[in-house]
């Protein structure tokens, strides 16, 4: 993508027959990063949320609350709305079903389809789920339940109308096979492709107001409302004004969908087969992301396991809440949430982190009188220069993870730069270099690459951590709206007023750590095993590695030779594990090496660390850490 770019977003129409959850904040987290890091880039965005309120479902629950279905779908559509915004997420539009510019483009393109013959009146007869508000088939059926909801499907044989859907399979194979990015990841792409294995059945776009009054009734047929489906998806178009509207012709051409796992059918089937028989192009990408799941069970109101997302954010705050989706959850696969895993994210990579660099560095820098200098590149030592050549580097690799939907991919990135900024400190030692006054130029120009690159991490974090990368920002002098174009080397000048920043996100103390530590000591030494003194383990320089390339030794039947990266400097590793790993098993994954053994000589080759790994009955696992640490993270 180039800097100016038009993108438009949309979330799914979120269904109100209860309020958000969870999974409906995730989406719409996604949502508002991937705007910001678009706006940040200087592009034209355009972002749509809203909610979806005719249909059974809502019907049902509007007569279990003893209300009308329209006074449900405003009370809350108003909470999703009210959500959003204690949550911090902006968007450009919310529109509701039952909004009249909604409606008349609704009733336009069904006329429209009638007209051309792409409808007709037939009856049918199938298992009906009123929780989905579809029929399933034979096939897609679990133990003569609703796969999703887990409950009895009731047969219903009625007169309704008919979108001729079948007529579109083999463009739509032809379609996905010619844009093989159109459905991302690729994995909900092979499974549409699986379902259209099988003949594809008209879709039902109707029905009848014997049983169900509150939707759009058609225009050819006032005795039938539209079907949910065919009137949620058509909101992408209607928020837009329909076809021909300038917006429309603006910003459709550049239509991303973000959608969960659970509505991919109707979303990569019936949607574009839609677009297609009313003449309107096909959506530019369908990026699908996975489902949380709580207990070892996916995240659902009906199944009674939600976490209510305001519940987290209120106790740890907005941003916590942000990185930890994002940061926790491969984009397309599922993900485990539990409040443990949230304050672990929290302590280790929010806290100790990038809070702690904050605080260090603005405090030494106030501390030694602020900026006094900009150094030239010539004085830059090779670290430092490895940092001021990391801003180019980082901007390109989160614009290329971002434009996958990558979220984990890009902050993964951006944690490697603050694990080479900690270790920086820790090698540079500013507070050594203040107290000798022959050190005060090599000092100065320590603490302009750390206030420089708090000024980078306060404009790239944005997206992901608005409120932090805004303190972040405002701690070194930077003020106005970032722009991705300032996020090069060299902005900071000389004079600029530093404030201290501590406590960004304070770290959640453990109220049982004390027993958890006596209570490993006692399992020690009942164990019988040979006791070491905690200073004695400190000794152990023990850090996440990314394996960066990996090749076998010549002559030898159980060598790899790995490149390993540690942040901030590359190492040679050789290890006995050939026998175990291919060298395609290891490379772009992240190990843990001990970082301070003495070097070694295998093969000629000489060897700058050992890699941890577990055995047991011949079998060998290299450790690996469970969650994606930034290399060079110190493992204790």
């Amino acid at each position: 993508m180039s800097v100016g770019d038009v993108f438009y977003l949309t979330t799914p129409i979120y269904y109100v027959n209860d309020v958000p959850h969870l999974g409906h904040a995730y989406t719409t987290i996604l949502a508002d990063a991937m705007a910001r890091w678009h706006r940040l880039r200087g592009d034209d965005v355009r972002s749509l949320t809203g909610t979806d309120e005719h249909g059974d479902k809502i019907a049902q629950s509007a007569v279990a609350a003893g209300v009308s279905a329209q006074q449900l779908a405003d009370r809350n559509s108003a909470v999703f709305r009210e959500t959003w915004q204690r949550l911090g997420l902006g968007h450009d539009d919310f529109i509701r079903t039952t909004e009249e510019r909604h409606e008349k483009v609704v009733t336009a393109i069904l006329h429209d389809l009638w007209e051309k013959g792409e409808i007709y009146l037939g009856k049918y007869g199938g298992w009906y789920c009123f929780g989905c508000e579809r029929f399933y088939t034979e096939k897609e059926i679990v133990d003569g339940q609703c796969p999703d909801h887990r409950r009895p499907l009731q047969w219903i044989e009625e007169e309704n109308y008919f979108f001729k859907m079948s007529k579109y399979q083999g463009w739509l194979i032809e379609y996905i096979d010619r844009h093989p990015d159109l459905i991302r990841p690729e994995r909900y792409r092979n499974e549409i492709l699986g379902f259209l294995r099988d003949p594809l059945q008209d879709l039902s776009i109707s029905r009848p107001r014997t049983r169900l009054e509150w939707g759009i009734p058609l225009p050819f047929g006032d005795q039938y409302v539209t079907y949910v489906w065919f009137d949620a998806l058509i909101t992408y178009v209607s928020a837009l004004g329909g076809p021909g509207a300038p917006a429309f012709e603006k910003y459709w051409p550049h239509v991303h969908h973000l959608i969960g796992k659970d509505i991919l059918k109707p979303h990569a089937i019936y949607w574009p087969c839609m677009l297609k028989a009313a003449g309107i192009d096909v959506f530019s990408h369908l990026d699908v992301h996975g489902f949380w799941n709580i207990g070892g069970g996916k995240m659902s109101k009906s199944v009674g396991n939600v976490v209510e997302a305001l519940a987290l954010t209120e106790k740890y705050g907005n941003d916590a809440f942000r990185y930890f989706v994002m940061r926790e959850m491969v984009f397309g696969l599922d993900a485990d949430f539990s409040e443990e895993a949230f304050v672990a994210r929290l302590n280790a990579d929010l806290a100790n982190d990038l809070g702690n660099l904050v605080s260090r560095a603005t405090t030494l820098i106030v501390n030694a009188g602020g900026i006094a200098r900009v150094p030239a590149a010539a004085e830059l030592d090779p670290t430092e220069t490895t940092i001021r050549d990391r801003f180019a580097q980082m901007v390109t690799r989160i614009d290329r993870e971002m434009d996958e939907f990558a979220f984990q991919r890009a902050l993964a990135a951006i944690w490697e730069l603050i694990g080479l900024l900690n270790g920086y400190v820790d090698f540079a030692r500013p507070w050594d270099l203040a107290k000798d006054p022959a050190a005060r130029p090599r000092l100065e120009r320590v603490l302009y690459v750390l206030a420089e690159s708090l000024r980078f991490l306060g404009i790239v974090l944005m997206p992901f951590i608005p409120e932090a990368a805004a303190k972040i920002r405002g701690a070194v002098g930077a003020t106005g709206t970032p722009r991705l174009a300032e996020a090069v080397w060299g902005g900071l000048g000389a004079g600029a007023p530093v404030t201290r920043l501590s406590g960004l996100f304070p770290r959640i103390e453990d109220k049982k750590g004390a027993a958890v530590e006596r209570s490993a000591e006692a399992a020690g030494a009942a164990s019988g095993v040979e006791r070491i003194k905690k200073d004695e383990f400190a000794r152990l320089d023990l850090r996440v590695a990314h394996v960066v390339s990996a090749e076998a030794v010549p002559k030898s039947k159980k060598l790899l030779r790995l490149t390993v990266s540690l942040g901030d400097h590359e190492r040679t590793v050789v290890a006995g594990i050939a026998e175990h790993y291919a060298p395609a098993d290891l490379v772009g994954t992240k190990v843990v090496i001990v970082a301070n053994l003495e070097p070694a000589r295998l093969m000629g080759i000489e060897s700058q660390g050992m890699i941890l790994a577990g055995s047991a009955d011949g079998h060998l696992a290299v450790l690996r850490p469970d969650r994606d640490l930034p290399a060079g993270a110190r493992v204790s």
